[in-house]
């Protein structure tokens, strides 16, 4: 039996429900035991904050302003004030794992694309909005050599891609559009995937920019590029905070966003040391991270109206074609 036949996971795009439903079971059974505050009363703020973010990093550290604000101090020293001494930072390999660990009271606060965050609150996951970190997360689809030449050759292969991401959403949206049926998705994480498509055990794979560009001088065609092609289809980096975090200090919205703001402002008169934390922390190469985690990309704004209605748009998309479970309120979402 080969190495994909062993690791792969078949889906259908509406098993991603029962997915989200046995995470928040999960939860319900385990909660009391993840909780290391102790039950501390609402209110009282924990000397522990816990943050997610996606993947795994040399430094243990998101990019953006927020990982910028820890790298530096600022973010750190600034919390202290409120009580928060000790900051754990933990790292997901997707945004359904990342919901899983909020809903189950793992993490506080965590750091994902709009799909999975999504989905989880779709489902009932307790949690809030607090920030739109960035728009336009692109991501390609990369063909295997030999393989594919087009998105309707993709009928009856196999495509990568993980399971409730924001790619998840971009394929589906995708091969709807583009009435493509009898494409077998099938559940790889990013190394897998790659791995896969090098020895041709996929066609083609759905794939973050960072990994797209550095598999595409390799000679894997692009079949499709969301930001390029179909724009209305890409996706955005969100945070959310847990309910049960957001009664013991109520006021983190603004002093995130706040600080938040503080690290934008420093890294944008050191922008070249801003890179160079970004070249040690993914160990990417100064050219790649220009390109892909560009300063301009970093939202000044808690929230903007583009934000907010692709935030809508893709919470739509997932309604109407039953990958969510339930419709809600954006607005109501939102951490007032």
């Amino acid at each position: 039996m080969g190495k994909l036949a062993q690791k792969k996971t078949s889906f259908k795009l509406s098993t991603i429900l029962a997915l989200i439903s046995l995470v928040l079971l999960a939860a319900a059974c385990g909660k009391a035991e993840a909780d290391p505050t102790g039950g501390q009363e609402a209110g009282k703020i924990p000397s522990v904050l816990r943050i997610g973010y996606i993947g795994s990093t040399k430094l243990n550290l998101p990019g953006g302003a927020e990982g910028w604000g820890f790298y530096t101090g600022i973010t750190k020293q600034e919390l202290q004030k409120y009580g928060i001494t000790d900051v754990q930072f933990v790292g997901f390999p997707s945004g359904p794992d990342l919901s899983e660990s909020l809903i189950s009271g793992r993490i506080d606060i965590g750091s994902l694309g709009d799909t999975p965050a999504v989905l989880a609150k779709s489902a009932g996951a307790p949690s809030k909005l607090i920030t739109l970190n960035a728009a336009n997360s692109n991501a390609f689809i990369l063909a295997k050599k030999g393989g594919p030449a087009s998105l309707a050759e993709l009928k009856g292969k196999k495509l990568s891609v993980k399971k409730g991401s924001y790619m998840h959403r971009y394929v589906a949206g995708l091969l709807k559009e583009q009435g493509i049926k009898d494409v077998q998705l099938i559940h790889l994480l990013d190394e897998d995937a790659d791995a896969a498509l090098v020895r041709g055990e996929v066609d083609a794979i759905a794939t973050t920019e960072v990994r797209g560009l550095k598999m595409i001088p390799q000679g894997y065609p692009v079949l499709d590029e969301a930001l390029k092609d179909h724009p209305d289809l890409v996706g955005g980096s969100i945070t959310v905070v847990s309910e049960s975090y957001l009664k013991k200090f109520p006021d983190l919205p603004k002093v995130w966003n706040d600080l938040r703001v503080k690290a934008l402002e420093d890294l944008q008169t050191k922008e070249e040391d801003y890179y160079a934390f970004l070249v040690e922390n993914t160990g990417n190469s100064l050219e790649l991270v220009r390109k892909t985690s560009a300063i301009s990309r970093i939202q000044k704004e808690t929230f903007t109206d583009k934000g907010l209605q692709q935030l809508e748009a893709a919470k739509d998309f997932l309604v109407s074609d039953k990958l969510a479970e339930n419709d809600f309120s954006i607005e109501e979402w939102i951490a007032k």
